[in-house]
């Protein structure tokens, strides 16, 4: 279950009890608490957006120290995100491509999902109304990011991670966060387009102007083999909530907020 929690000026969604079980962080962060100034104010995490890149660096400096992962900052790794269906595996070779802008070397390129089975490797995607969706596979410890913007839910990323992850952990139990993104109140799009998700997504009404990504994202898990008992929607639309997120479709030229997941160290 996700909780949301503030550290040093910081808010993010997190389940601590996962954390404390089995040393797995999850995060999605809030756009309070950085130095970015507007349009980006303030917690903008996203290096390609016109920001400075002082402060977005400064920024994800905080949010790592925020959750505790002080000591992993140089592994953090990031993707190009191109709103594709690629998933890319980070292992010691590719640790801390992305890691802070303007520093080579850069993000993960072609990827939209990043997945790791290393310790002390912090992957990171951004958003700012497409669809954050963590994964977590507890025995054996493995994490994936995926963004799913409506391409990418379209072609089934979320689903592809999914059995990724099962293959190469050999059909572990997976549980999913999925985290803000703009709801199907906001998110009106045309006639044609959702037709063509209602061809491929029972859950998808044909008759209808608005795109529900969440129900989209909820079948893709649920075909994959994450029940919705295993699902953590925090069902908060980023459109109707810009004073705590960042929404493209509600202002245009803006930052970015991410989801975020780390195995820590054992010792």
């Amino acid at each position: 279950m996700l909780t949301r929690v503030e550290q040093q000026g910081i808010c993010y969604h997190t389940d601590p009890v996962l954390r404390a079980a089995c040393g797995v962080v999850v995060a999605f962060s809030e756009r309070a608490g950085g130095m970015s100034a507007p349009p980006y104010s303030s917690l903008n995490l996203a290096g390609h957006v016109g920001d400075h890149e002082d402060a977005v660096n400064e920024n994800r400096r905080r949010f790592i120290s925020a959750v505790g992962a002080d000591d992993c900052a140089r592994r953090l790794t990031t993707a190009e995100q191109i709103h594709s269906a690629g998933i890319a595996r980070i292992t010691q070779t590719n640790a801390g491509s992305g890691a802070f802008v303007g520093v080579l070397p850069g993000p993960v390129p072609g990827a939209d999902a990043l997945w790791t089975t290393e310790p002390g490797v912090p992957l990171m995607l951004l958003f700012a109304d497409c669809v954050p969706v963590v994964l977590v596979s507890e025995s054996p410890r493995a994490v994936a990011v995926v963004h799913a913007g409506w391409r990418g839910a379209y072609a089934g990323i979320v689903g592809s991670a999914v059995r990724t992850l099962a293959s190469a952990l050999g059909n572990s139990e997976i549980t999913a966060y999925v985290g803000a993104h703009i709801g199907a109140c906001c998110y009106q799009v045309g006639l044609s387009l959702v037709s063509q998700f209602a061809n491929k997504f029972v859950t998808i009404p044909r008759a209808s102007d608005r795109l529900d990504l969440a129900a989209v994202v909820a079948e893709d898990l649920d075909r994959a083999g994450v029940s919705r008992e295993r699902q953590w929607h925090l069902g908060i639309c980023t459109a109707h909530n810009t004073d705590r997120f960042f929404s493209y479709r509600a202002d245009g030229r803006t930052g970015r907020h991410c989801a975020f997941a780390l195995l820590e160290p054992r010792s």
